[in-house]
């Protein structure tokens, strides 16, 4: 079993790769536009993964036909996260921008994990969780006005 720790930090390094990738996507749809950054962004992806993917694993994709089917979206949603990221963070500001992506994700993965939805282990929103939603708004809101 993995430590909390261990985790963290992995966790925490998406964190930081969603905010650099979120300001270089801006940059990028500032100079290119909102779809070339997107292209850029996932040829880049494409092509580390798939030499990665090649050279570390020998490229274990047999399986791929047992999976839910639902799941096979996940490339469309992760243009629409790239897309709507690097169009919104040079328009709304880097901080605006990620606290809504971020507000969102946290009210999404609540109403998933208490509905059991998608292959997620049940649990149950509590007042705790309720009233971080409403922290979260409430900061989402002073920070977007």
């Amino acid at each position: 079993m993995e430590s909390t720790a261990w985790l963290v930090f992995v966790a925490s390094l998406g964190g930081i790769a969603v905010a650099l990738q979120a300001q270089f996507m801006g940059v990028i749809d500032r100079g290119l536009g909102t779809l070339e950054a997107v292209f850029i962004n996932y040829v880049g992806g494409a092509l580390l993964i798939g030499v990665v993917l090649l050279v570390l694993r020998g490229g274990n994709l047999a399986n791929w036909p047992t999976l839910p089917w639902y799941t096979l979206i996940v490339g469309v949603t992760g243009l629409v996260i790239v897309g709507t990221i690097g169009y919104s963070a040079p328009r709304l500001g880097l901080i605006a921008a990620l606290t809504v992506v971020v507000a969102v994700q946290y009210i999404t993965g609540a109403l998933i994990e208490h509905h059991g939805l998608l292959g997620a282990a049940p649990r149950a929103f509590e007042p705790a969780r309720l009233f971080g939603v409403a922290c979260m708004l409430l900061g989402t809101w002073l920070l977007v006005r």
